[in-house]
């Protein structure tokens, strides 16, 4: 399995470009999957830069229904005109940040025909699944940090109805990718046991102390290797990974083979 982040906040490497957001592709038993698109269509023009031809991905992914995942959209139906489009049933709605900025899905998108809409479990291919965080199994506290969407005419702290993940089996390994892990780096960890989970840990307004660093010993006792990004902060990472042995950043441009 190949994987290579197209876009990330940060890259070591010459010639991307970046942005808040995050878009990663995959090469997974015989199939090219794009997993989030960021916020524009940098993912694209940095996937060219590294010779990757995006018109042939066969399937698509966005994680949750926030702009800097499924930003680059419109402009991916541009490029590619065969591949089915996984969201969840819940992905366009009204969110919005602590501030008050929407942050959500281009509403005049929706009704693409290319669109799969999801709800509950689904599987895509043989030994790939898209998943949703059962509620029940739930370990650790959901922090929404500010992040709201509209219930009933209202405002309210984001419930995160919207996010799945993609569990990837080949190889003998179960590799999970979320996208910002909204629903808790914990919560999702141990309810998958995946031996590789790929994605943000939605902890990048965590101060550097003594929650941080509980939340990374608490990782460490799952028999997991974690390579992080985007919403987890640099500074973050850095604190957890004292802590977290098994903890790898992906930045834009990076790519690992499981």
């Amino acid at each position: 399995m190949k994987i290579i982040s197209l876009l990330e906040n940060t890259t070591q490497k010459c010639g991307m470009e970046v942005e808040h957001g995050l878009s990663l592709y995959i090469e997974a038993n015989g199939k090219r999957i794009l997993f989030d698109m960021g916020q524009s269509d940098l993912f694209a023009k940095n996937a060219e830069r590294l010779g990757i031809d995006l018109s042939e991905v066969d399937v698509a992914v966005i994680s949750h229904g926030h702009y800097d995942h499924g930003g680059g959209l419109g402009y991916f139906l541009s490029l590619n005109s065969k591949a089915p489009i996984y969201l969840s049933r819940h992905a366009f709605g009204a969110r919005f940040n602590a501030s008050g900025k929407y942050i959500g899905l281009c509403d005049s998108l929706c009704s693409c025909e290319r669109i799969i809409y999801t709800d509950g479990d689904t599987q895509i291919y043989e030994n790939m699944t898209l998943c949703y965080a059962d509620e029940q199994r739930l370990v650790r506290p959901i922090e929404p940090f500010g992040l709201t969407e509209m219930q009933n005419g209202a405002l309210r702290p984001d419930r995160f109805l919207h996010e799945q993940y993609l569990l990837i089996s080949e190889g003998g390994k179960r590799v999970l990718l979320s996208g910002c892990s909204h629903r808790g780096a914990l919560n999702i960890a141990t309810q998958f046991e995946p031996d590789v989970m790929i994605g943000g840990f939605h902890v990048s307004k965590m101060p550097l102390g003594d929650s941080l660093a509980e939340l990374a010993q608490a990782l460490a006792k799952n028999n997991t290797h974690y390579y992080t990004a985007h919403c987890t902060g640099r500074e973050q990472y850095e604190f957890m990974k004292q802590y977290l042995p098994r903890l790898d950043y992906l930045a834009c441009g990076d790519q690992i083979n499981i």
